[in-house]
C-alpha cells in the first residue's frame, strides 16, 4: 500500500518483556546491584516470581496500549512467572487483542527454579511446566514461539526439548543469547541447535563468528541500563532487529538512542544503520504491513527522526480498523486501564516486599 511521507506501517517491537510493564515504582533491592546477575536476581527475578494471572494481564494490557501510543502495532513478547506459569499465555494474548494490538508471544522456559546453579544440570520440574505452557498455547492456535530464558539458566536437557518442541510446531526459539559475561558461552552450547527462524535477543558478548543461526535482536537502552556492554550490532552477519527488553515499546525513541549510541561507537555511522534494524522487525512479523500509522512529524525519514524528538501517532489503523483517530483510541477506555493497571501494581509491589 501507499503510504504518504508522515505514514509508516505499523511498527514492531521485536524483543519485549510485557509483564515489566508494571515495574515502575517497585520495591528497590537492599542494596545497589554490582553485576549483571546481581540485577536479575534482586530486581528481575523477584518481579517475575512475585506474577500471578491477574497481575499478569493488567501488565500485559498496559504494556499494549503504551505500544499503540507510540506507534507499536506489533509485540514479540517473551514471558517469565515461575509461580504463575499454566495460563499465563492466553492472559498476554486476550489483554493485547482487547487492545487491538498484535500479540506473539511465548513462555521463558528456564532451571533457574529452584537451582542457583549456572548452568544447571539437570531439567526440573519448572522448565518442564514452562515447555507444557509454550505446547498448550502453540497447539491451541496461539500465535507464538518457544521460549528461553537463557542458555546459563538451562540444562542442556531443557536446551534440547526447547529446540525440539519449536520444530514440532514449525515456530522458532525466543531466548535471551550472551547478554551477559554469566551467558557468554552460549554460542558454544547452542552450535548445533539454532535455526534461521530463532529470536536471539542482545548478543553483547557473542564473538563476530559466533555461528548461530537467528536473527540477533538489538536492545540499547536495556544494553545500558544494565552495563553488560555495547552489542556493536553491526559486525553481525544475521538479521539484526531491534527490541526494548521491557522499557515500553517506543520504536522511535528506542531508534533514536540506538543511533546515538551508535554514533558514540562510530563518529561516521549513518541513522539509516539502525532503521534496517526496524525493517527487520517488519520480517519478523510482517502483519504490521497490514497497519498505517499516521505521525505528528511531517517527514518519517531516518535522518529527520534521528534529531527529532517528541515524534507521536495521531492515528491507527490497524487491518482496516480504526484504533486511534486525531490522538485518541478509539478501542479502550486508557485511563481505566491505567487505574486498574495501578491498583495491579500495588498488590504486585505487596508481594515483591514480602520476599524479602
Amino acid at each position: 500500500m501507499d503510504l504518504a511521507e508522515n505514514q509508516t506501517h505499523g511498527m514492531v517491537c521485536a524483543h519485549h518483556h510485557l509483564y515489566s510493564s508494571l515495574a515502575r515504582g517497585m520495591p528497590g533491592p537492599q542494596s545497589s546491584p554490582r553485576s549483571f546477575i546481581n540485577i536479575l536476581q534482586s530486581i528481575w527475578w523477584k518481579l517475575d516470581q512475585a506474577l500471578d494471572l491477574e497481575t499478569i494481564y493488567w501488565s500485559a494490557k498496559l504494556g499494549a496500549l503504551e505500544a499503540l501510543e507510540s506507534g507499536t502495532t506489533c509485540i514479540i513478547d517473551h514471558h517469565e512467572s515461575p509461580n504463575a506459569i499454566e495460563g499465563s499465555l492466553d492472559m498476554i494474548s486476550t489483554a493485547c487483542n482487547e487492545v487491538g494490538i498484535r500479540v506473539n508471544t511465548c513462555y521463558g522456559v528456564t532451571d533457574r527454579h529452584p537451582s542457583a546453579n549456572f548452568p544447571p544440570k539437570s531439567m526440573t520440574e519448572g522448565a518442564r511446566r514452562g515447555l507444557d505452557e509454550n505446547r498448550r498455547y502453540l497447539n491451541e492456535g496461539g500465535t507464538g514461539m518457544v521460549g528461553l530464558h537463557a542458555a546459563f539458566t538451562c540444562s542442556n536437557e531443557t536446551l534440547d526439548h526447547a529446540a525440539a518442541l519449536a520444530k514440532e510446531f514449525n515456530v522458532g526459539v525466543h531466548t535471551h543469547i550472551a547478554e551477559g559475561q554469566i551467558d557468554s558461552d552460549a554460542a558454544d552450547r547452542l552450535q548445533d541447535t539454532t535455526q534461521d527462524n530463532w529470536i536471539l535477543a542482545h548478543g553483547v558478548h557473542l564473538q563476530n563468528e559466533h555461528g548461530l543461526k537467528g536473527a540477533i535482536i538489538h536492545n540499547p537502552r536495556s544494553n545500558m541500563n544494565n552495563s553488560v556492554g555495547y552489542a556493536a550490532p553491526k559486525r553481525f552477519d544475521n538479521p539484526v532487529g531491534l527490541g526494548t527488553d521491557g522499557i515500553g515499546a517506543d520504536m522511535i525513541e528506542e531508534f533514536r538512542l540506538g543511533y546515538a549510541r551508535l554514533r558514540e561507537d562510530d563518529i561516521t555511522a549513518p541513522p539509516t544503520d539502525i532503521w534496517k534494524m526496524l525493517e527487520t522487525n517488519i520480517a519478523l512479523f510482517p502483519e504490521c504491513q497490514e497497519d498505517i500509522v499516521t505521525w505528528s512529524y511531517p517527514k518519517m525519514d531516518s535522518w529527520h527522526l534521528a534529531f527529532s524528538t517528541g515524534v507521536k501517532p495521531t492515528d491507527i489503523v490497524i487491518a482496516g480498523k480504526v484504533i486511534m483517530k486525531e490522538g485518541v483510541l478509539m478501542t479502550v477506555d486508557a485511563e481505566e486501564i491505567r487505574s486498574k493497571a495501578s491498583e495491579a501494581s500495588t498488590r504486585l509491589f505487596k508481594r515483591i516486599d514480602d520476599q524479602s
